[in-house]
């Protein structure tokens, strides 16, 4: 049979990750991402993967590694990797609980990225089940911390990755519907102004608030973006008492640079900026970076192969460099041949109005199915 053809059926497949959606997963919640991986790993040991439970670290849920039965196991093969954390916390159920209206299906995770998991996990459900046999041994690697940079399991991935003739990242499409064969870098950084305390009613002018000095810095700090180099504070954490002006206020930077000379530079700016104004310190540290990854020929040869069976689908893959870090950073420069965003189309991810088209689950799982038994 070929695999274009496999029996992928839409509502069938939505049923299926309703479960997946329904337990949420925020990163920073470790035994909620835990629970996460255990449902994924009942429903891959369902289909005959082999699943093996990695512990968590720095705080971290567990990972999940599956293999799948075949004749050359332990050679280079395929790894599909995608992680199960979420930007959403436990409650988001309540504002955006799982619903399907028209051609759209609703959820928090569902878009990015446990739509794009489930569809690669399906194609491989249906070519087992047909009798396939896929020409490499594929190997899924599901991790917890993704949308905090990776922190706990980068290595991880590059263990898993290192070797491989593929790399499959079934993180959402881009708005086009495309593939992403390349990413831009990002950088992480940890800012903190210390100041000093003093009671904000009656000597209020004793005090230098760190709340005030950070505003001033965040102003900076995004004035500081261009259209290589962009900087966002995205998270700010001060005082406890309105009555007291503060004396620490915590916040955290995101920087996108399009080249390692744009990274290099952002860097640099950054770390410029500590030092101590008008009595206030400020501190900068660089927290955990995503690499720039190029296109590169194996990588441009894998979409070659994507787009030729997309074409057989029905539609034509588009890809391109992307903004917006993933996993597929770390693997794609490391030289591995990757292919970014084959995931669900949609909308709104890490947003209330997250949500996915529908119609996708099948069109994203035959091209899952035709890259699983066509890479060689």
């Amino acid at each position: 049979m070929n695999a274009l053809n496999l029996p992928f059926d839409a509502d069938e497949m939505l049923e299926g990750l309703r479960p997946w959606v329904e337990c949420e997963s925020p990163t920073w919640d470790a035994v909620a991402v835990s629970r996460m991986m255990d449902l994924a790993a009942r429903d891959l040991a369902a289909i005959g993967a082999t699943v093996e439970t990695i512990p968590g670290t720095k705080g971290f849920g567990t990972s999940i590694r599956a293999t799948f039965p075949h004749p050359d196991q332990g050679k280079p093969g395929i790894l599909v990797s995608g992680h199960m954390d979420t930007v959403h916390p436990i409650g988001t159920l309540d504002a955006l609980p799982f619903r399907r209206e028209g051609g759209l299906a609703y959820g928090p995770g569902i878009m990015d990225m446990k739509g794009g998991n489930y569809v690669f996990l399906e194609a491989m459900r249906q070519i087992r089940k047909a009798g396939l046999t896929t020409p490499l041994p594929v190997t899924f690697l599901f991790t917890p911390d993704e949308e905090v940079g990776t922190p706990a399991t980068r290595g991880l991935i590059e263990d898993a990755a290192r070797g491989q003739r593929a790399v499959l990242v079934p993180e959402p499409a881009s708005p086009d519907g495309g593939a992403v064969t390349g990413r831009y870098a990002i950088a992480r950084f940890d800012l903190l102004t210390q100041g000093r305390p003093s009671h904000a009613g009656w000597a209020l002018k004793d005090g230098r608030s760190a709340i005030a000095a950070m505003a001033r810095r965040v102003l900076q700090i995004e004035a500081m973006t261009t259209d290589d180099c962009t900087f966002s504070v995205g998270v700010i954490h001060a005082g406890q008492w309105v009555n007291c002006v503060s004396s620490s206020c915590r916040a955290e930077v995101l920087s996108m640079a399009k080249t390692q000379e744009d990274l290099d530079r952002g860097v640099a700016a950054m770390l410029a900026l500590q030092g101590e104004e008008e009595g206030v310190e400020f501190i900068v540290t660089r927290g955990v970076t995503r690499p720039v990854w190029e296109p590169q020929p194996g990588t441009m040869a894998l979409y070659d192969l994507a787009r030729q069976v997309s074409s057989r689908i029905g539609f034509d893959l588009a890809a391109g460099s992307a903004g917006g870090g993933s996993d597929g950073n770390f693997t794609g420069a490391m030289g591995v041949p990757t292919l970014d965003s084959i995931g669900v189309r949609g909308k709104g991810l890490h947003t209330l109005n997250e949500h996915i088209e529908i119609a996708s689950l099948p069109e994203r799982a035959r091209l899952a199915a035709g890259l699983l038994t066509q890479i060689a």
